[in-house]
């Protein structure tokens, strides 16, 4: 019997509940923690960063106009889908952080908790950061949080999924849709779990992972105009710049912090505040 060849994988987009090629044609080479080749991903355009984008917005309404326990149960499902896969995410974890196998059987767990952390705030976010507010005569008066739109996110480099997990959970629980650029160096982690959100009952367009350049789309995706929200946590060195990008487009920006992330910094990051006004029932 003659022995076979193994089916390389190239890895792609995940852009509007699809796995497109990079309408550039381009891909780059992937290597593990010791130098070695691992995969070939996509290697993002700026036409791909206008896609995801315009793919975002088109879903957002749909997201947020589900029930906030809804949006719960779907993350959930994320998170059980990666937990029936932990196995493999940790095998992408060990080879992108130089981890052994139990350190990154345990970083895929942590990135599981934190799933299934968010899910569980979902319908939570407006009891905490919403309220009513005293007025004087015969009203009620109640601050609501509402989802700032589009987010964009600049993965971190080095945490390739808890990091992930964290910059694009935050954002879906309270309502966004989320355009994410994963660690340009450590991209595989966050693509297979992209992959896993396609069967997870997230809507087409909710959740869209890029893979690419950092410095040529990161500038893209903080001055487009149709960008609401930008996570600058995978590019603590040109925070400044990417900022003042944003500022041209009165952009949300969350600015790099150290430390763990899973709090409700990041729930207050991407939201705005509405207010709501009706009269006292006679």
């Amino acid at each position: 019997m003659s022995e076979r060849l193994d089916v390389r994988k190239t890895y792609k987009l995940l852009i509007d509940g699809a796995f497109p090629r990079s309408e550039s044609g381009r891909t780059y080479e992937v290597l593990d923690a010791r130098g070695a080749f691992v995969a070939n991903v996509a290697r993002a355009s700026r036409k791909d960063v206008r896609d995801a984008v315009r793919a975002a917005r088109a879903a957002q309404p749909r997201w947020w106009s589900a029930s906030a326990y809804n949006r719960g149960q779907v993350l959930y499902r994320w998170a059980e889908m990666a937990e029936s896969r932990a196995g493999e995410l940790a095998a992408q974890v060990a080879a992108a952080e130089g981890l052994d196998a139990t350190d990154a059987r345990a970083s895929v767990g942590r990135a599981v908790d934190r799933l299934v952390w968010y899910a569980g705030w979902t319908d939570k976010v407006t009891q905490v950061l919403g309220g009513a507010n005293p007025v004087a005569g015969p009203f009620f008066n109640f601050s609501l949080p509402v989802p700032s739109g589009v987010v964009a996110v600049l993965a971190p480099r080095d945490s390739s999924l808890e990091g992930f997990v964290d910059a694009v959970a935050a954002p879906l629980c309270v309502g966004n849709a989320v355009v994410a650029l994963a660690s340009e160096t450590r991209p595989l982690p966050a693509v297979l779990l992209g992959e896993m959100s396609a069967t997870a009952d997230l809507p087409g367009g909710v959740v869209n992972v890029l893979t690419g350049s950092l410095d040529e789309l990161a500038p893209v995706l903080a001055s487009h105009e149709d960008v609401d929200g930008l996570d600058l946590e995978g590019a603590p060195d040109a925070a400044g710049e990417l900022a003042a990008l944003a500022a041209a487009t009165i952009t949300r920006v969350l600015f790099p912090r150290t430390g763990g992330d899973a709090s409700l910094r990041r729930l207050r990051a991407f939201v705005e505040t509405t207010t709501v006004w009706h009269t006292v029932g006679q």
